[in-house]
């Protein structure tokens, strides 16, 4: 385990690349006896300074809980990161492309509880009944750490490589669509670059909000009401410019859509 110190001295360094929109040496090659537990207690240094720099916590991200974005990444677990409301952007949003580094794009559903969820032992109908409804995303992937072999232990230090969410489409109630077969076709510049189905997240995007609640029991946590949970992609990443415009087609749910300045 990594002492108190160090576990600062890594988040003001992780600050400092967000703030300056740089990236940093991977933190597995500096310090490669650092496990997912000091990961995650990095990234509660982030987020306790964020809420108390005045940042709202609005939600949580689940990240790489599909086949495809684990062969994309090298890393074969799931893990979180925290959501911003300054983070969270209108469908139609023009978004500043420096604001980030290593910008790329991912094809998600967002759950929004209409109730708390609070592990252990919650299951996917637990998540089901909690859900007030389900919501198209993409999610603004950003890097304040190199990118070449990154392990889930950099990942989890980076807030699970979050940088921001778009939201929109058409909201839907848990009963009134098959959440398995949700489907997207993901455009950059009216081209088509990837597609995919919303069950190649565990199976049912809802099991990774139960994996979610139940391993923030383990760190003493819980999902609140009204939390916007990313439930995990089920495209790979589709890296983005500057000037790109970028489309997600939900079918029945809707488009999003932003642009990169």
């Amino acid at each position: 385990m990594l002492d108190p110190q160090t576990v600062v001295a890594i988040a003001d360094e992780l600050a400092a690349a967000e703030r300056d929109r740089s990236t940093v040496p991977r933190l597995t090659a500096r310090h490669p006896g650092m496990t997912v537990e000091d990961a995650y207690a990095v990234q509660n240094e982030w987020r306790r300074r964020g809420i108390a720099a005045g940042r709202r916590l609005v939600g949580r991200k689940i990240g790489l809980t599909s086949k495809v974005m684990q062969n994309a990444t090298g890393i074969s677990e799931p893990d979180y990161g925290a959501i911003f409301a300054d983070a969270v952007f209108e469908n139609g949003s023009v978004i500043e492309h420096s604001r980030f580094s290593n910008v790329r794009i991912e094809v998600e559903l967002a759950f929004v509880l209409a109730e708390p969820l609070q592990g252990p032992d919650v299951t996917v109908f637990d998540v089901l009944r909690a859900t007030d409804y389900v919501v198209p995303a993409l999610e603004i992937l950003t890097s304040r750490l190199e990118l070449p072999g990154r392990t889930i232990v950099d990942n989890i230090s980076d807030n699970a490589a979050f940088g921001g969410l778009v939201y929109g489409g058409n909201p839907v109630r848990v009963g009134d669509v098959d959440l398995r077969w949700v489907s997207a076709l993901l455009y950059r510049n009216e081209v088509i670059e990837e597609s995919g189905v919303a069950a190649a997240v565990l199976n049912h995007p809802a099991t990774g909000v139960a994996w979610l609640a139940n391993k923030l029991a383990v760190h003493g946590d819980r999902l609140g009401a009204g939390e916007i949970i990313l439930a995990g992609s089920f495209t790979r990443p589709m890296w983005v410019e500057k000037g790109d415009t970028v489309l997600a087609d939900f079918r029945e749910l809707g488009t999003i859509t932003c642009r990169f300045s």
